[in-house]
C-alpha cells in the first residue's frame, strides 16, 4: 500500500516507506561528504611530505566509491545480525583509514564518519572493539613513527581515548535507536494491517447491511405488491364469466397496485419518502390499506386511531407504514378463513403504538421464526429504538403490535 493512500500516516509522522529511508541516507550521505571534504581540505593544509598527504588523500578518495558500492547496504541491514556485507565493508573501510592515517595523521579527522559507519555496519559486539582499535590508531602510528610517550604519543592520547569512550556511547545509542526504529516499524505495519482489517469488515458491514435494506425494501413493496396483483387476477379469472363487473374491478384495482408498485421502486431506489406518505398522513395511509385488504379477500378491516393524531419523524412514520404493509401482507397470505382484522393506531405523549389483529389461524412459535417479513420488520423497528411483539397461537389468530418512541420536540428520529 503507498503513502498516498495514507494521508494520515505522513501528518502523525509514521512513514516506513522507501522513500523515508532515502531520505534519511540523503542527510547521511550529505554529512559523510561534509566530512570528507573537511577531511580532505586538512591534508592539504598539512605540514607532512607531499607524497604521504597524497596516499592519505588516496585512500580516503577510495572510501567513497567503496562506501556507495557496500557502505549504505550494510547500514540498511543494521540491526538484522551480522551479514557479510558488514562485514566486509568495514574491513575495507578500516584498512583505507588506517592507510589514510599512516599518510598523515590529519586524516585521522576522518573518525567522525568512520564510527558512525562501523557501528553502523557492524553488530554492536564487534562493532565496539574495532571501532576502539580505530581510534588508537592515530597513536599507534604515532608510536611506530618513534614518538616518545611523554611528548607526541601523550599529546594525541586523550583525544583517543576520549574518541573511545564517545564512540562506545555512540555505539550503544545507534543501537538502541534502531532497534526502537525497527519496533516501531514493526508497530507501525501492524496498524497498517488492522486499518486495512478494519476498513474491509467496514465494507463488508455496509454491503450486508445494504444489501438487508434492499432485501426488506422489495420484500415490503415489490413482493407485497406482485402477491397482491396474483390474487387480484386470479380473483378476475374466476368472477370473468360470472360477475364480469367485479372481475373488471378486480383488475382495476390490480393495476393501482401494480402503479404504486413501481412508484414505491423507484422511490426506494433513490432513497426517497414513500408515494403513500408522500401526500397523506399515517392514518390515511392505514385505511387504504384496510380498503385494498377488504377488496382482495372480502374481509372485514377496520381502522381505529386513539390519542390525538399528529404529525410524526418521517423515519417513525416509514417504519410504521412498513410494519403495517408487512402485517397487512401475512393477514392476505397466511390468515386463510379469517373474517376479520382490526388495525389500531394509539398516540401517546412519547410513543406511538401499531396493532394489527386478525381472527384467522394463527400460528406457531417454530413458523414465527421461519418468517422473513417478520425478521424484517423487527430490524426496522430496532433501528428507531422500536420493540415489535407478536402474540399469536394455533386457532386463537394473530396480534402484531408495534411500539416506537417518538423524539422531543426539535429532536429528529435517527435514520433508517
Amino acid at each position: 500500500m503507498s503513502t498516498a493512500n495514507r494521508p494520515d500516516e505522513t501528518a502523525v509522522g509514521l512513514d516506513p516507506s522507501p522513500e523515508a529511508g532515502d531520505r534519511w541516507f540523503g542527510l547521511w550521505d550529505a554529512f559523510f561528504a561534509v566530512s570528507y571534504a573537511v577531511t580532505t581540505m586538512l591534508l592539504f593544509t598539512s605540514a607532512s611530505e607531499q607524497v604521504h598527504r597524497a596516499v592519505a588523500m588516496a585512500a580516503l578518495t577510495v572510501a567513497v566509491p567503496w562506501y556507495a558500492a557496500l557502505g549504505r547496504t550494510a547500514m540498511r541491514r543494521q540491526g538484522e545480525g551480522q551479514s557479510v556485507t558488514g562485514t566486509v565493508f568495514s574491513i575495507g573501510l578500516f584498512l583505507l583509514f588506517t592507510v589514510a592515517v599512516f599518510g598523515d595523521l590529519a586524516a585521522s579527522f576522518a573518525l567522525f564518519a568512520v564510527v558512525p559507519m562501523l557501528m553502523m555496519s557492524l553488530a554492536i559486539s564487534r562493532a565496539i572493539p574495532v571501532v576502539m582499535l580505530a581510534n588508537l590508531m592515530p597513536a599507534i602510528v604515532v608510536w611506530l613513527h618513534g614518538g616518545t610517550l611523554d611528548s607526541e604519543i601523550m599529546a594525541v592520547l586523550p583525544t583517543s581515548l576520549l574518541g573511545i569512550a564517545l564512540s562506545v556511547m555512540l555505539g550503544l545509542w545507534i543501537t538502541r535507536v534502531t532497534r526502537q526504529s525497527r519496533e516501531r516499524a514493526g508497530l507501525i505495519e501492524e496498524l497498517h494491517r488492522n486499518r486495512e482489517r478494519v476498513a474491509r469488515l467496514s465494507r463488508e458491514a455496509g454491503v450486508s447491511a445494504e444489501r438487508e435494506r434492499l432485501a426488506r425494501e422489495i420484500h415490503d413493496t415489490l413482493a407485497q405488491g406482485l402477491t397482491s396483483i396474483i390474487s387480484l387476477i386470479q380473483a378476475a379469472e374466476s368472477d370473468f364469466t360470472a360477475e364480469p363487473e367485479r372481475a373488471r374491478s378486480h383488475l382495476g384495482l390490480a393495476g393501482r397496485v401494480a402503479w404504486e408498485s413501481l412508484a414505491e421502486a423507484r422511490e426506494f431506489v433513490a432513497e426517497l419518502t414513500p408515494p403513500a406518505l408522500r401526500e397523506s398522513s399515517l392514518v390515511q395511509a392505514a385505511r387504504r390499506q384496510a380498503e385494498g385488504l377488504t377488496a382482495q379477500t372480502g374481509m372485514r378491516a377496520d381502522v381505529t386511531v386513539e390519542g390525538p393524531e399528529r404529525e410524526l419523524p418521517m423515519a417513525l412514520s416509514v417504519v410504521l407504514l412498513r410494519s403495517l404493509q408487512e402485517a397487512v401482507s401475512n393477514i392476505r397470505k397466511h390468515a386463510s378463513g379469517a373474517r376479520t382484522a382490526e388495525i389500531r393506531l394509539l398516540y401517546a405523549p412519547d410513543t406511538v403504538r401499531l396493532l394489527v389483529r386478525d381472527d384467522g389461524p394463527g400460528f406457531t412459535a417454530a413458523e414465527d421464526q421461519q418468517g422473513f417479513g417478520l425478521r424484517g420488520m423487527q430490524a426496522r423497528a430496532q433501528e428507531i429504538s422500536g420493540v415489535v411483539t407478536v402474540d399469536s397461537c394455533p386457532g386463537k389468530g394473530t396480534t402484531i403490535k408495534i411500539t416506537v418512541p417518538v423524539p422531543a420536540n426539535g429532536e429528529e428520529a435517527d435514520a433508517f
